[in-house]
C-alpha cells in the first residue's frame, strides 16, 4: 500500500501565494519518485480571509488542521493589517495549540551564494529555539490608555518543562553532530528568568556527557556569530533570543530568503508546521521574482520529519545543484524568475535516478 501523508497547505499572503505552489510541484514530483503520496488540502486563510471575515482563520480552523500530519505554510503579513492580528491570529495559535515547542532553523552556506562575512563560507549550524513560551507570552497588558502616563507591561514566562525539553532536543541534536552546544543567556542583566534558564539547561546536560556546553551572553554571542561563525554547531535559545539569532545567522550565510524553519512537535502527537523564514514581501508580490528556495527547503524538512529522509535529501540536492550551476533569482544576484528556478529543480529531479 502506498504511504500517504495528509498535508494542510496555507499559502497565506504576498509571495507565499507564489512560492508555495512552486514548492508543492517539486514535493509532489519527489513523492511520486519515492513511492508515497502527499494528500494536499489547501486552506485560503490569511490577510484576505481576515478582510472578509474579521479573523485569520475560521472558528473551527484549528480543529481542521489537527486532522493532518503536517502543515505547510507560505508567508503571513500585510502592511495594511497590524502584525498583532496576523501573527496572533494564525501562527501563534497554531504553534501553541499543537505544542510545537521546538523551532528548528538549520543555517548553511548554500552553493553559489556568497557568504556575507569572512568565516561563513562553510557555515553549518542549527538554532533550536524554544517556541511556545518565554518572552512571547500573552501575560500583561496596558493601563491608562490615552493618558500621558499610559503604561504597558509584558511578562516573560519560563517553565522548567519548557526549558528542559528544548535543551534536551538541542543536546540530542548536538550529540549527532560535532558535540558542541551553545546556550544563549543574559543572566548578568535579566535577574530571574535567565539564571533559571541557565540552571535548567545545565541540569539537563548531565544526561549528555559527550556534549560540551558553552553558556554565552546574548550580546557577546551575536558579536561572535559575526566574527567567528564557524565556531558554532548547535545553539539553544529562548523564544526571543532564538528568533533574533536565527535571522542574523541566515543573513551571514547569504540571505534569509533561502532559510527554512520547522515548528515541531517532536513526539508527533500533533501536526508540525514548516515554513520559510522570509516574510510576505508585498513589494515584490505578483512579479514572479520571489525566491522559492526557503519554501523548498522547508518542504524538505517536512519530508524528513514525516519519515522520508531519502526524498528530503533528493529535493535538497536538486535545489543546491541549481544554485551551484548559477541558476538564481534576483535577490541572489541572478535573473531567474520563480518559475524558471522551479523548472530547474523539477528538471533535476526528473533527470536523476531516485535515491534508495
Amino acid at each position: 500500500m502506498t504511504r500517504q501523508y495528509d498535508i494542510a497547505v496555507i499559502a497565506g499572503d504576498g509571495i507565499g501565494l507564489e512560492v508555495v505552489p512552486a514548492a508543492l510541484r517539486c514535493l509532489t514530483l519527489v513523492a511520486e519518485r519515492h513511492g508515497f503520496a502527499l494528500n494536499l488540502t489547501e486552506y485560503p486563510w490569511g490577510s484576505a480571509y481576515f478582510r472578509a471575515h474579521g479573523a485569520m482563520l475560521p472558528t473551527d480552523g484549528l480543529d481542521r488542521l489537527a486532522r493532518h500530519d503536517a502543515i505547510f505554510l507560505g508567508a503571513v503579513g500585510d502592511p495594511e493589517i497590524p502584525d498583532v492580528e496576523t501573527l496572533w491570529g494564525l501562527l501563534i495559535p497554531i504553534r501553541r495549540t499543537f505544542d510545537q515547542y521546538i523551532n528548528l532553523r538549520p543555517v548553511r552556506t548554500l552553493p553559489g551564494i556568497p557568504a556575507r562575512v569572512v568565516g561563513a563560507e562553510d557555515l553549518d549550524l542549527v538554532i533550536v529555539r524554544e517556541n511556545v513560551e518565554g518572552e512571547y507570552s500573552a501575560v500583561g497588558g496596558r493601563i491608562y490608555r490615552g493618558e500621558p502616563h499610559e503604561a504597558a507591561m509584558q511578562e516573560a514566562v519560563f517553565t522548567r518543562r519548557g526549558i528542559s525539553r528544548a535543551a534536551r532536543y538541542a543536546a540530542e541534536l548536538a550529540a549527532g553532530r560535532r558535540g558542541l552546544l551553545t546556550s544563549a543567556t543574559k543572566s548578568n542583566g535579566i535577574v530571574h528568568t535567565m539564571p533559571f534558564w541557565d540552571e535548567v539547561v545545565a541540569e539537563t546536560m548531565v544526561d549528555f556527557p559527550g556534549v560540551r556546553l558553552d553558556k554565552v551572553l546574548i550580546d557577546a554571542l551575536a558579536a561572535k556569530l559575526v566574527l567567528d561563525p564557524g565556531a558554532f554547531d548547535v545553539i539553544v535559545a529562548s523564544n526571543l533570543f532564538g528568533d533574533i539569532l536565527s535571522d542574523l545567522a541566515g543573513a551571514l550565510a547569504g540571505s534569509i530568503g533561502v532559510a527554512p524553519s520547522g515548528n515541531l512537535n517532536p513526539e508527533k502527537r500533533h501536526p508540525s508546521m514548516f515554513e520559510p523564514v522570509h516574510g510576505s514581501a508585498p513589494d515584490i508580490a505578483g512579479l514572479g521574482v520571489a525566491n522559492p528556495v526557503g519554501q523548498l527547503w522547508a518542504g524538505a524538512m517536512m519530508l524528513d520529519h514525516l519519515g522520508e529522509p531519502a526524498a528530503a535529501g533528493e529535493l535538497t540536492a536538486a535545489f543546491e545543484a541549481c544554485l551551484a550551476d548559477g541558476l538564481r533569482t534576483r535577490d541572489l544576484g541572478g535573473a531567474a524568475s520563480t518559475g524558471e528556478f522551479t523548472d530547474g529543480v523539477a528538471a533535476r529531479l526528473a533527470a536523476e535516478p531516485a535515491r534508495a
